[in-house]
């Protein structure tokens, strides 16, 4: 993987003139407040000719926009699998992996559940439907509702994989559009459940869950159970825009973006 910084000169970020339109399709995660936020920093950093385009339908969707030149930036909450970058390879895009920051996968219930921790064993067996009843895990009588990502989410997958060991979601789980979607179900049902990404964790009406005893905070990032790199993909020879918007993710001003919208910067970890 190469440097953020080995693409391109600060200098050249500076250089951009006569901007296109910068086009970045993917995660939902990075899409729905981190890079809308990054794109407004970097327009005030003088950039003010580059318009952004920003579609956020799940990391799934980042590879075949970049194979067909839809995108110039794709937004991925997980590694790209080896069969997108073998098809991106097939239509003539190698792809670069640029690991932009840190993020955890947040447990969350309604604010007025009586459940404030949980281990990972119940986790996995809430989302996997052994469990069905909060009484089953110390909670008060009733039932428990599962709110997950839709199928192309990259947290959905991540989630099976870090959480779930690869099993199956039950039939019964709600899937939604986004973290915010999430969010605000669990917001309305006391018996809810879901998981978002630590930006989202404090939605009104919701509370985050410790895990095996941890805090979803960014100085647990490394011991918390559900923590993810989060990357932007880029074609071998970035447009000019592209490689100047990586530059400016990397920098003081970038990362302190990153961390103010509630992610965890590279270089903190």
């Amino acid at each position: 993987m190469r440097s953020i910084h080995t693409i391109v000169t600060a200098a050249a970020m500076l250089a951009v003139a006569n901007a296109q339109t910068l086009s970045l399709k993917g995660s939902d995660t990075l899409g729905a407040k981190l890079v809308p936020q990054l794109a407004e920093g970097f327009k005030a950093a003088g950039n003010t000719s580059v318009k952004f385009e920003i579609a956020a339908e799940g990391s799934t969707t980042a590879f075949p926009a970049l194979a067909n030149g839809t995108a110039q930036l794709g937004m991925s909450s997980r590694k790209v699998k080896d069969e997108e970058r073998t098809f991106c390879h097939t239509k003539g895009v190698n792809l670069e992996e640029h690991q932009i920051c840190y993020d955890m996968i947040c447990v969350i219930v309604n604010k007025n559940a009586p459940v404030t921790k949980l281990t990972k064993a119940q986790v996995a067996k809430i989302f996997t439907g052994q469990v069905k009843d909060w009484s089953e895990i110390g909670g008060a009588p009733g039932k428990i509702s599962i709110y997950t990502r839709n199928t192309s989410s990259g947290t959905y997958k991540d989630w099976q994989h870090l959480a779930m060991d690869g099993r199956d979601y039950p039939s019964s789980s709600l899937k939604m559009a986004g973290n915010e979607q999430i969010a605000q179900e669990v917001a309305k049902n006391k018996g809810g459940i879901g998981y978002v990404g630590l930006a989202y964790a404090k939605t009104n009406g919701t509370k985050a869950l410790a895990i095996d005893g941890i805090e979803p905070v960014a100085k647990n990032a490394k011991t918390y159970a559900y923590s993810r790199a989060c990357f932007l993909y880029a074609p071998e020879k970035p447009s000019a825009e592209a490689a100047a918007f990586l530059t400016y993710i990397d920098s003081p001003a970038g990362q302190e973006i990153v961390r103010g919208v509630g992610f965890i910067p590279v270089k903190d970890l």
